[in-house]
């Protein structure tokens, strides 16, 4: 990733189900109570997704926790995020996902600077016969380098 940088949760299951094709980092809006959880890793993330509505990229299915010492000023664990992109690049993600039939999903959260940054994925779906593939071609790497470690 580079210096500055530090990861806050990866999702490694958008890589077992997902083939991504290409992957860009932004920005995301979030309130102050959003950033603490962020800082405390108190977010889950397993089925979230992103879309494009009114020339605007919003992140779903995003849960940040509350945080416990925020008392009334406490956001909404649920609510939708605003991914900040320039217009160029949305539109270009909206053509490819409307024509060609992509994803967009988050793959990892980390602080750049201190600020939140997403790296979202261009995703295609894979089939289960693809998973095993991959599955299988993992399993044979790891017993050549088994085999080269013991000389």
């Amino acid at each position: 990733m580079g210096e500055g940088v530090k990861i806050i949760a990866v999702n490694r299951r958008a890589r077992h189900d997902y083939t991504v094709e290409d992957s860009l980092e932004c920005g995301i809006e979030l309130e102050g109570t959003e950033v603490k959880s962020f800082r405390d890793g108190k977010i889950s993330f397993p089925d979230a997704w992103a879309e494009i509505e009114a020339n605007q990229v919003w992140l779903r299915s995003l849960r940040v926790a509350e945080n416990p010492f925020s008392s009334i000023f406490n956001h909404d664990p649920d609510r939708k995020k605003r991914l900040l992109l320039h217009r160029d690049e949305i539109k270009r993600l909206r053509r490819k996902v409307e024509e060609r039939g992509y994803t967009l999903v988050p793959l990892s959260f980390y602080f750049k600077k201190s600020r939140v940054k997403v790296e979202l994925g261009l995703c295609r779906g894979k089939k289960l016969y693809d998973k095993r593939a991959d599955i299988r071609e993992r399993d044979l790497n790891r017993d050549v380098e088994r085999e080269f470690r013991r000389g």
